[in-house]
């Protein structure tokens, strides 16, 4: 039998509050306490309580902030007597609408992205302008340092105002938001990442960020703005500006909401990259861990509205209405295939480049990693990571004007002088500094001036486009909360070595080139990269993932833990109630236990023989607190009949029990919780091998598996956090021990 290495233990030090220390989380943005977790069997007829104390410390706090989402639906009576109501007429005007959602879901997501250019565009062009007519007025009588100060001073203005609003108004805005979407598409609740107040605030940093010179992109921020968008409108209400708009009600609840969450990811990407295939495959390969056929054609037309929303409203800026050849944000313009062609012994060359490619994207990501660490660690703080962001926009300011200063490589102007902003300084007349043009742009004109020369100019001297490259990539790793969208910029070898995307950027840069003449080199070095930079390192999302101690569900269970059976990972005793409890126990129950796990009923009347007959979660409950569901315990009145959409009305914020008032006489009244039960819930004996668990756990989207015993009696129940502490590590099979006292 294999061993388990025992990787973390947490102590079981504390008073009986659940006191104690506080510690920042690792995403320096609050303090929790070490929290103890209360689980209380109640078996009919017995009022002993069974406790186990849980303690969660440093990277293990993950098992007491985070919670699952219910992406399997509870079928209780009120579910299928719904369902059964509902004629053929009904499904299919269900289905429409899920297809009115996409397109609503595409449009916004296309507008959003198209307001964000502009606003880029516009503020970046007066900051160029500014600095180069700054530069060639000091040129000529010397003092162009007053023109680095200026430079940097804008710089660190436009990035302090998106720091400012970030750090102090909605700190899960920051960063690109990839990673945080991947974890509530696997099932995680990551708090306020699909609020309507981080979409605002997203908006805003990266219009500011991109205009004050970070080495950073539109793209992550497109694919988390079109997430919120989807999370939005699919449930035809506004929580944060308490505005109900009475549509849609239907689609309250996880399950739908996952489906379009995957749909607006796949529409930011499109509208980025004017990639719709490349959206919905980056939807799949990185994004959704549930998948079918239906929601492949909803996500494809989401990201096709959202393509051509963008294009649409880009002509009409431009002056060009109707001209829809600039699909995307990031556009490489159009590649004829005669000029791209290769030949066959240039395939080993492309394989070099991938593997240098997965090796930079390694040490990108380590360095990455602990430029991190020692973030949580030391700026923490609102008014330090402001400081530290204007402290990053000064250096690449000052990083840019350097090498534009010592750089002599001088091309001449073109005829049609296509370049938007360029710099003479020590070149000759009718020449201008190539290096200029590559930092006096938006980072999408950079790419595009890379890849395409003006008629007339000669080709990049290679030691700028090293050195641009190189400086670059080093700017992009000490860049707080830095997205990866810079890798168009610097090759799809390099960003296949940092995010390990292979299919859909394959697809990506094809879409986003036009010609699909390169797709064998291109996937051949995002495969070799991926093989490279596995070797040594994790991707940059599962990296930020980790840090952010998220229990994420990978594909597959740990290769050796098939020797593990579902006892010895389910968590015991198991909550439990009669099918009619008093009330004023599960007040008690919920009142001590901080967790939203549901409650096992049973419906035995001898405490040994616990049978199962159903599942309740703890949102129900207190909704059904909420709304005075009871029964006087003499007269046997009972309140109004609750309908789903009661529950759905009070979805997603449920109210906390402490919000609820009972009084005395009502804590002895009894709830029937028949009809609110789900009374078919997935059971596994307790002999199931931890894979055959996992596959279940994970395939079917469930937030708890009940395990049994051969009786059918309730053992255990096996959460995200029990499967999530296996991994595979340098020594095998490794497990985050949660010490019991």
């Amino acid at each position: 039998m294999a061993n388990i290495t025992k990787k973390v233990s947490w102590s079981s030090r504390g008073d009986e509050s659940g006191g104690g220390e506080r510690t920042p989380l690792l995403n320096g943005s609050e303090e929790v306490r070490y929290t103890r977790q209360v689980g209380l069997a109640f078996f009919p007829g017995s009022p002993r309580l069974y406790e186990q104390y849980r303690w969660c410390k440093s990277v293990c706090v993950c098992v007491c902030v985070f919670q699952s989402l219910d992406y399997d639906n509870s079928e209780n009576q009120l579910f299928l007597e719904e369902e059964r109501r509902m004629s053929f007429l009904g499904f299919k005007c269900l289905e429409i609408s899920r297809w009115v959602i996409c397109g609503l879901i595409g449009f916004l997501t296309g507008l959003i992205a198209c307001c964000i250019d502009i606003a880029v565009e516009n503020l970046a062009g007066v900051k160029y302008y500014v600095v180069k007519q700054n530069i060639e007025k000091f040129t000529e009588v010397g003092g162009l340092s007053i023109s680095l100060i200026l430079w940097a001073v804008l710089n660190s203005a436009f990035v302090m105002l998106g720091a400012v609003i970030v750090a102090f108004f909605e700190p899960g805005a920051a960063g690109s938001g990839i990673p945080q979407i991947k974890c509530y598409l696997n099932g995680v609740k990551i708090p306020r990442v699909v609020r309507l107040k981080t979409l605002v605030v997203k908006v805003c940093g990266v219009i500011c960020s991109v205009a004050g010179g970070l080495a950073v992109g539109k793209e992550g921020p497109m694919i988390h703005s079109g997430a919120v968008v989807a999370a939005g409108v699919s449930q035809g209400r506004s929580t944060s500006l308490k505005k109900d708009f009475k549509i849609f009600e239907y689609f309250r609840r996880d399950t739908e909401k996952r489906d379009f969450v995957s749909a607006g990811a796949a529409a930011g990407v499109s509208a980025a990259f004017g990639a719709p295939v490349g959206g919905v495959l980056f939807s799949l390969e990185e994004g959704a861990s549930f998948w079918n056929q239906m929601l492949t054609w909803r996500i494809f037309f989401a990201s096709m509205i959202s393509t051509f929303t963008l294009n649409f409203f880009l002509s009409i800026y431009n002056n060009k209405p109707g001209d829809l050849s600039s699909p995307g944000l990031i556009n490489f313009g159009r590649f004829e295939s005669d000029s791209v062609a290769y030949n066959l012994y240039e395939i080993p060359l492309f394989i070099v480049m991938g593997a240098a490619g997965g090796l930079l994207g390694a040490l990108f990501n380590i360095l990455n990693y602990w430029l991190t660490i020692f973030r949580i660690r030391y700026v923490h703080r609102p008014c330090l990571q402001v400081m530290e962001a204007m402290l990053v926009a000064a250096v690449t300011a000052t990083v840019s004007f350097a090498m534009i200063y010592f750089s002599n490589d001088c091309q001449p102007l073109g005829p049609d002088q296509s370049e938007d902003y360029p710099l003479q300084l020590f070149c000759a007349d009718g020449e201008y500094n190539s290096m200029a043009t590559a930092f006096f742009n938006t980072p999408e004109r950079s790419v595009r001036s890379l890849f395409h020369n003006p008629p007339g100019r000669l080709f990049y001297n290679p030691l700028t486009l090293s050195l641009f490259t190189l400086f670059g990539i080093l700017l992009a790793a000490i860049t707080p909360n830095g997205s990866v969208s810079v890798r168009g910029l610097y090759g799809p070898h390099y960003g296949g070595g940092i995010v390990r995307m292979t299919l859909s950027l394959t697809v990506i840069m094809v879409e986003a080139t036009g010609n699909v003449t390169y797709g064998l080199p291109i996937m051949l070095v995002l495969l070799t990269a991926k093989i490279v930079g596995d070797y040594f390192v994790e991707g940059l999302y599962d990296i930020h993932i980790k840090l952010q101690s998220v229990p994420f569900l990978h594909l597959e269970a740990p290769a050796t833990s098939h020797w593990l059976t579902a006892r010895e990972v389910m968590g015991a005793p198991v909550t439990c109630f009669n099918r009619i409890e008093k009330v004023g126990t599960i007040v008690d129950v919920l009142s001590n236990t901080s967790t939203n796990h549901n409650a096992s009923l049973s419906s035995c009347r001898s405490p040994l023989l616990g049978k199962i007959c159903g599942l309740i979660l703890r949102s129900q409950l207190i909704v059904l607190l909420k709304h005075k569901v009871r029964e006087l315990a003499r007269s046997r009145l009972t309140q109004r009949k609750l309908q789903l959409k009661d529950f759905r009305d009070a979805y997603p914020r449920f109210p906390p029990i402490q919000s609820i008032h009972v009084s005395q006489d009502e804590r002895e009244c009894m709830m029937d919780l028949t009809e609110f039960m789900n009374p078919t819930p997935y059971t596994v004996p307790q002999e199931t091998s931890l894979p055959r668990v996992f596959k279940l756990f994970r395939a079917l989207g469930l937030r708890h598996l009940v395990v049994v015993d051969s009786e059918n009696r309730v053992v255990g129940l096996v959460t995200r956090k029990d499967l999530a502490r296996y991994h595979l590590g340098k020594h095998g099979l490794e497990e985050m021990q949660l010490a019991q006292t």
